[in-house]
């Protein structure tokens, strides 16, 4: 039987499943002193990453990818990265035992330890299906928007949507039908739409063939996922749910519920963001909602044509490992949820800074909040969000997630619980000005639509300076990252307000803009005349 790790196991090459502690130990009292639900006994178990631990015992001549073949001394400068661990569990694609009904690992005709990991995840997400995928969410909103174009040309898409799923909705071309969703203008964040948005939109263009939205929000806006659906079903068509930023969503009683299980029929997760699991892993969930079971075999074709045929099984163990442990250790949930809310008891009482909690709330499209993401308004503080983000990097090697000129965003990973202290008094010791600072423009209006996004972005383009650029046709996606989402959209006018917030985003010192044609946005791609 597969046993679960004691929180301080790790991806040891060595460890075998007997090594580790009793997975039917009831669960301890939280920090708030209530008991924690029940696991099932099989989310316990981590067969995937077991399988590559139980590989990696063996004495193997391998004579076969990766070039690096186990030995670190083949290739020191990556072992001196990783480890030596990590190479001896860098096994290929499709190795037999792991993936394949071969070997001694699995019987013939049983489900591989692949197969029954990512079973084990859409158990823990209430998903009727799930895919591990390495390419993260962004690979996912690929995938999505590749489903999207399995179902029609044209769709409902909330405006301000990841680059991904632009870059996406661009390479399929396919037409958006965009919702605007509520900004806040102030803190400098987008936040989402509402189902009545949904409703009016499908309502005006009733050729679409699919709803696709994003929740929660960067700052962590939850929108109504349920009533969404039910818009999206009642139209006759799925809701898809780019919900990278609560991977972490539906697996304790304190966290909003998760998009699979409130009738989303396709959701793309960014398991590494908040749940634990490596950079660029991710998930792929199939709902339940009534298109779900339509769409599987072409998600599961799209995610093979997505997926590479050398997936790093380091990477897709960690979603076996991060799955099992913030499932089976509720108890670091409560912790890490603990030191989100003192972070934010202490704001609250604080002179300089505050909660901008409330304000993400008030947002008409939210009807709850990820308590892993901590905005902290600096307005009236004496220091701008993006100098506070520079000098806790400097200064206290504090490095946030997220700053506007307005705001500090942090992200609380959901089984790592904060070191309240340090953060608080790097936070204090933040020099203040004597004269409010000034702000520049937090986020600029939309541009003018001119052309389609492929016919933009597949255009002849001319490389022309900033002050020309102004009233051009975009031939890019620019986004101000993180978080990424498109301040302006190939086919767009850009404007005398996106031209200067991009260019000011770019020169501050934690500053970049994804898709510019330079660094400092001194020049811009637009559409020849």
């Amino acid at each position: 039987m597969h046993i679960a790790p004691s929180p301080s196991a790790t991806l040891d090459a060595s460890a075998t499943p007997e090594a580790l502690s009793d997975p039917l130990e009831p669960a301890a009292p939280t920090e708030t002193g209530a008991t924690a639900p029940s696991v099932p006994a099989r989310q316990f178990e981590a067969p995937y990453a077991d399988a590559v631990r139980s590989l990696a015992t063996h004495d193997w001549q391998r004579i076969h990818v990766p070039g690096h073949q186990a030995a670190p001394e083949n290739a020191p400068g990556v072992a001196s990265i990783v480890g030596e661990h990590a190479l001896r569990m860098d096994f290929p694609m499709l190795f037999s035992g792991v993936d394949q009904n071969t070997w001694q690992l699995v019987t013939p005709g049983r489900r591989t330890p692949i197969m029954e990991a990512q079973d084990l995840a859409a158990e823990a997400w209430g998903a009727s299906r799930t895919w591990f995928i390495t390419t993260g969410a962004s690979g996912g909103n690929h995938i999505a928007t590749t489903v999207a174009r399995g179902l029609g040309t044209s769709l409902v898409v909330q405006r301000s949507m990841h680059s991904s799923v632009i870059d996406g909705l661009t390479r399929m071309g396919l037409t958006p039908h965009f919702v605007h969703g509520a900004v806040d203008a102030g803190l400098g964040c987008n936040h989402g739409v509402t189902a009545d948005q949904v409703d009016a939109a499908l309502t005006a263009n009733p050729e679409s063939s699919s709803v696709y939205i994003v929740s929660p929000s960067y700052f962590g806006a939850v929108a109504d996922i349920a009533a969404i659906a039910d818009v999206a079903h009642r139209h006759g068509v799925p809701l898809i749910v780019d919900e990278a930023w609560g991977s972490h969503f539906g697996l304790h009683p304190r966290l909003p519920a998760n998009a699979a299980r409130l009738g989303a029929d396709l959701v793309v997760s960014s398991t590494h963001k908040a749940a634990g699991s490596l950079t660029q892993s991710a998930m792929i969930q199939l709902g339940h909602g009534p298109h779900a079971a339509a769409l599987e075999s072409l998600v599961d074709r799209v995610v093979r044509s997505f997926q590479s045929t050398s997936t790093s099984a380091l990477l897709l163990a960690s979603l076996d490992e991060a799955r099992r442990f913030i499932v089976t250790h509720p108890e670091r949930v409560e912790l890490a949820l603990d030191s989100a809310e003192e972070i934010r008891g202490r704001v609250r009482a604080d002179r300089r800074f505050r909660d901008a909690t409330p304000d993400i709330l008030a947002s008409p499209d939210a009807i709850a909040n990820d308590p892993f993401k901590v905005a902290i308004d600096t307005r009236g503080a004496g220091i701008t969000g993006g100098d506070a983000h520079f000098q806790l990097l400097r200064d206290h090697r504090v490095y946030c997630e997220l700053s506007t000129p307005s705001a500090l965003l942090l992200l609380i990973g959901a089984t790592a619980p904060l070191d309240v202290d340090r953060f608080w008094n790097a936070l204090q010791a933040l020099p203040e000005a004597e004269i409010e600072p000034e702000r520049p423009i937090s986020l600029p209006p939309s541009c003018e639509r001119a052309m389609g996004l492929d016919e933009a972005f597949f255009a002849e383009v001319e490389v022309v300076d900033a002050a020309s650029a102004i009233g051009r046709v975009s031939a890019d996606s620019l986004a101000a990252y993180p978080p990424g989402v498109p301040n302006v959209l190939p086919g767009e006018v850009l404007s005398p307000e996106a031209v200067s917030f991009l260019r000011h985003t770019a020169a501050t010192p934690t500053g970049y803009v994804r898709g510019a044609n330079d660094p400092a946005l001194d020049t811009f791609r637009v559409v020849a005349r």
